[in-house]
């Protein structure tokens, strides 16, 4: 009973360095946008986003049930050693993504980590395959595209309703909006990943024995998940933040005001529904959305393109590290501290590796690279008319010194 209790108290800790995790490489999708259009600034940014995340927590435990028992048997045989080997392989995912500016996704890492440890650990009927497929794979699929096709229409109508406004005008009162729609964004982000921390400790509180099957996530495991949260969104994930912020397209506030307000519905509906879906996809969704609805924009769709591939591989990657976490887990003791040490020397590498070219609240706003438009921005820009306000520059006629052609680019008139 001595060693089941430690198990499950190294579970806990683990699952909440994973949350932590979840916090800062989730920030940017809440404030992005809001930190490359001005309307706040980085610091004070991340601490409203942390402090509703924590708020968000609180609000609803449909999630947390989803993933104690609904993508996983909880009466399969599933071990303590298992939910460990999970979380270790989404930590490890996601510290690999973060250091590529990937904005990845959190979530399915864990489910990965969740699905390829339970495959090994008790084999297929310990997954609930329906459950995976509605309530999972069809929202992840579904989710980016509905938040994507509401920023552009929320884009398109925004600029129409302000063509003949004072650019200066419009322009601040929709950064006043933007901080409005990233605190709900904030809020929604606590109302479901939080949750998922919260569904893997109670999944390890039932399978030692300590809780009943199917019971609510107790109060402390739902303030710990929410400040763990909190605090690693406090600790803001600049690089994702500058990502999702400059990487895919050039945001202005009414883009990022649409985009925010698109992803927050949609992922406040999803959480009301016990959908654990990405806020991650939905947040780049809206995002890119955003851009293809402001006629002249560029959409970069090489970045989107690598965090489509990532969305992709995230599921099957974290569910093999963690199926060879629990592997070794599943011997023992030695096991599971040869798993520790490996995830915590993959995790201290990958720190070292990022102080080479650090990113900080103080150059999360430099510009990336120009990007050369593309052919789908191309065509749009073809047959729709920048809004007033707006004059796309003309495209070079050649190269433009060593660094190859420069982008399109929007000036406001």
């Amino acid at each position: 009973m001595e060693h089941m209790t430690l198990l499950i108290g190294i579970v806990i800790a683990t699952a909440l360095v994973f949350d932590f995790t979840n916090g800062f490489h989730d920030t940017a999708n809440a404030m992005a946008t809001t930190i490359s259009t001005g309307a706040l600034k980085p610091k004070t940014a991340v601490a409203m986003s942390a402090a509703l995340n924590l708020v968000g927590a609180f609000l609803s435990v449909e999630v947390a049930k989803t993933i104690s028992g609904g993508i996983i048997d909880e009466s399969a045989g599933i071990k303590p050693e298992m939910i460990f080997a999970a979380l270790v392989g989404a930590i490890v995912w996601n510290m690999l993504t973060w250091l590529a500016g990937l904005p990845s996704s959190s979530s399915h890492a864990l489910f990965g980590g969740l699905i390829g440890a339970t495959l090994v650990a008790v084999g297929r009927h310990g997954v609930h395959g329906e459950a995976v497929v509605m309530k999972v794979l069809i929202p992840a699929l579904a989710a980016p595209i509905v938040a994507g096709l509401a920023a552009t229409l929320a884009t398109r109508l925004s600029y129409r309703l302000g063509r003949h406004a004072d650019p200066k005008a419009t322009a601040k009162g929709y950064r006043a909006g933007q901080i409005a729609s990233a605190g709900l964004v904030s809020l929604a982000h606590g109302t479901n990943d939080a949750q998922k921390t919260m569904g893997v400790i109670t999944l390890a509180l039932i399978t030692g024995g300590v809780v009943a099957p199917n019971s609510d996530p107790p109060l402390w495991v739902i303030c710990s998940a929410g400040a763990a949260i909190a605090l690693g969104t406090y600790i803001g994930g600049w690089r994702i933040i500058r990502t999702m912020g400059k990487g895919i397209t050039d945001i202005q506030p009414q883009q990022g005001f649409a985009a925010q307000t698109g992803a927050a519905a949609t992922i406040l509906a999803s959480s009301h529904l016990g959908f654990a879906l990405s806020t991650t996809q939905v947040c780049s969704g809206a995002v890119m959305g955003a851009g293809l609805g402001r006629s002249g924009a560029v959409v970069r769709w090489s970045t989107a393109g690598r965090m489509v591939a990532a969305w992709a591989l995230t599921l099957p990657a974290a569910g093999l590290v963690a199926a060879a976490a629990a592997l070794l887990a599943d011997q023992g003791g030695w096991g599971v501290a040869t798993v520790a040490v490996a995830g915590l020397a993959i995790c201290a590498t990958i720190r070292t590796a990022s102080r080479r070219r650090p990113v900080t609240h103080a150059n999360v706003n430099d510009d990336l690279p120009a990007e050369p438009q593309g052919a789908v921005t191309a065509a749009i820009a073809a047959v729709i008319q920048p809004p007033a306000g707006v004059v796309q520059a003309p495209a070079p006629a050649g190269p433009a010194g060593p660094s190859g052609p420069a982008a399109p680019s929007t000036a406001t008139a």
